[in-house]
Parts: C-alpha cells; structure tokens; sequence
C-alpha cells in the first residue's frame, strides 16, 4: 500500500485559491443536499497546556480526518498557531490514502469559503474592503476576496503593527484604529484571535457584508451582539453555529435568527441578500467537509502532476 505526503509548500502551490473557491462551493453544495456526513468536531485540552487538539472527520465518498492542534501564542515562536495533519481514506476499502499539512489546507480553504460568501451575499457594488487581524487568515482573505469582487480600496487593522505593515501595499492602507478600518466599508472581514468584540454595530454601514472568521469556539466572538441582531445571518452549517459559535451563542438571538447556510443559497433552497441596505453576516467556523474536499482535490491533481512523495505504507 502507498501513501500519498503533502507537506505545506506542496499543498500551498497546488491548492490555488480559484480553484479552491470552486471546490468549496461544490462542498457546501453537497453539504447541503444531503450528501455529507459531518460531525460536530471535538476538542481535547490537556492539563497545563495552552493549546487544544480538535478532530473533525468527514465522509463524502472517501472518508477525512483533520486533526489540529490550535496554540495562540505560536506566532511569537514563529509557528502557525493551527498544526496538524489531514488525513485522506479510501472511502471502499478505508485504506489511508495520503496525509497532508492541516495549516495549509486550513488557511487557504478557510479563505476560499469566506470568497464563497462574499460572492453570494456582498452587493455587487462592493469595492472597499476592511481587513481586521494581520495573520496566515488576513494573508489569505487578501488573495480571495478580490478574486469575487472589484476591490478598489483595502483598510487594515491589527493590534500588532509590525505584522500589519507588512501587508500594506498597493491600495492597502493601515488604520490606527478598528474603527477606522470598518466605518464606510463594504465587506468586512474580521480574522482575529480577539475573546471579545472588536467591533461595534454603529460602525457598520448599510448594505455591507461581514466575514466574521476568528471565532471558532462557544467561549470568543469578535461581534458585539448589537451587530448580529441586525445583521441577516448566513452560516456554513446550523449544527456547528448553534453547538460552537461565541458570535451566535452570546448574542441573544435565536436559531430561527439563521437564514440560510451557504449550500442551500448554492443549491436554490433559500436566497442570500434581498436589498441593497441590508447587513449580511456569514459566520464561519470552518467544516471538516471543507478539509475533506481540499485533500480529495489535492491527492487527484498530486497523482496527475506527481507531486508530493509516496511512502510504503
């Protein structure tokens, strides 16, 4: 038996963002036919330890297993903060079929599905984008946004300014404050590792669409409750918001609050946006489906290309 390894620079430059946006929507398309069998993740943190290991398994045709662990203060060591494995099995004979690297498939797919919602849900119209955060998320919100809408005018801000910097090129400018970055923009991308509200509903203008990214757990949120209450909500899955989501759980609305997931506006079951002063929010928690497509794609184009290295296994 051979098994497939991808390591970071093999999934970075075959997973190209384009294409990934594309398989996301196939994804959450199957998702929401019924296609897909996809667990709430669970979480594992060991004592005295400041990171958590989550697994979130997968079937759709082959089954996927992404294990990861999550630790916030790895940038200072200059580590990702999210490290782990996807692991790929034959969905007929559940023989392992390839192991890749988690960070890479998490930031670029994490990205792509954000790109997904903004061009289902962001007036047309949109052009300024406002990025909060300044990590591996920022970098990629910055390469798919602009792949769905006509992005004239980039905000960016971030606690750590030296990060911020140095993404603040061509029409990309730094703001002091978060604030300053959200009043007046269209599209809204909050991608911080923030326990509480960064921003506020009376800086958010009419008609704009929010990306809300950085909060992935019950006990954080990056939203006031003011801002989810008047937004429409768009989810990737009900299961996963109502069971996992601090920007959904401590803000006092209800499920009925949820419009749509994404699969159903891809699939015709519900309608995304239906005025142009309205504020759509789509709050991603990340599916292990997401991972699992990712690396069925990758281990198809690696096996075309012959990228990556077979092992026996």
């Amino acid at each position: 038996m051979k098994l497939l390894v991808l390591n970071e620079h093999e999934v970075t430059s075959l997973l190209t963002m384009s294409e990934c946006i594309g398989v996301m929507e196939e994804a959450l398309a199957d998702l929401a036919r019924g296609k897909v069998t996809n667990p709430l993740r669970s979480m594992i943190r060991g004592a005295e330890t400041p990171g958590i290991l989550g697994l979130m398994p997968a079937f759709r045709g082959d089954y996927g297993l992404k294990e990861i662990c999550v630790y916030p203060g790895n940038p200072a060591r200059g580590l990702d903060t999210h490290l782990g494995l996807v692991i790929l099995h034959d969905g007929e004979t559940g023989a392992p079929k390839a192991i890749m690297n988690a960070s890479a498939i998490t930031a670029i797919r994490t990205a792509a599905v954000s790109a997904v919602a903004t061009k289902l849900l962001a007036r047309e119209d949109a052009h300024v984008l406002a990025i909060l955060g300044a990590g591996v998320q920022a970098k990629t919100h910055l390469e798919a946004i602009p792949l769905v809408r006509e992005i004239k005018e980039v905000r960016i801000f971030s606690r750590t300014r030296e990060k911020a910097k140095a993404l603040a090129t061509d029409n990309r400018q730094l703001t002091t404050t978060a604030e300053q970055a959200v009043r007046g923009a269209d599209i809204i991308v909050t991608a911080t590792s923030s326990r509480e509200p960064i921003i506020k509903r009376e800086w958010i203008a009419p008609g704009s669409h929010i990306n809300a990214v950085g909060s992935s757990i019950k006990s954080t949120r990056e939203l006031d409750s003011e801002t989810v209450a008047a937004a429409s909500l768009f989810v990737d899955r009900r299961e996963s918001t109502l069971n996992e989501s601090g920007d959904y759980l401590m803000s006092g609305v209800g499920p009925d609050h949820i419009r749509a997931e994404l699969g159903e506006i891809l699939t015709g079951k519900a309608k995304g946006r239906t005025s142009t002063g309205e504020i759509t929010l789509f709050k991603s928690l990340g599916l292990a489906v997401e991972d699992l497509a990712s690396a069925q794609f990758l281990f198809e184009k690696a096996k075309r290309g012959g990228t990556g290295t077979w092992v026996e296994f």
